[in-house]
């Protein structure tokens, strides 16, 4: 996998991978950047959620018509020094529909320990939270 990183001036690249998709980043005001693109913290949480996401979705592939919606928040703790780093991540499923607690769970278990690619590659503490139908349900395994 390959992704090209492409300077357009000031703080803000343009990056490519194998999929053709574009995806401007740019620093805050605070880092003399003008806000014209997502942070590269910001696509960290991103793709982290992306990623677990893709899994659990995948895993419940054949429970999927029982989910109504599903919203993945994560919120990142960093360092106060430089690099400010994650420290903690903490991802939280919003999902509403017909489906069984445990099922979800086991999706997200499974999706952190064997599937999730950007997951495994972070050094953050990385905890799971599951809001199913306005209902906080705590891990079963």
């Amino acid at each position: 996998m390959i992704v090209k990183t492409k300077w357009t001036g000031q703080r803000a690249f343009t990056a490519v991978g194998d999929s053709g998709y574009e995806i401007k980043m740019d620093a805050t005001e605070a880092y003399f950047g003008e806000g014209k693109g997502v942070t590269p913290t910001e696509m960290l949480l991103a793709s982290l959620a992306g990623c677990i996401g893709i899994d659990v979705t995948m895993i419940l592939r054949h429970k999927l018509d029982g989910i109504e919606s599903l919203e993945i928040e994560t919120d990142g703790t960093r360092k106060e020094d430089l690099p400010k780093g994650f420290t903690a991540i903490t991802v939280t499923f919003y999902i509403n529909g017909n489906i069984d607690s445990k099922n979800i769970w086991r999706a997200i278990n499974l999706g952190k320990q064997k599937y999730c690619a950007v997951s495994d590659s972070l050094k953050a503490d990385i905890t799971f939270r599951l809001i199913l139908n306005g209902q906080e349900f705590t891990n079963p395994y």
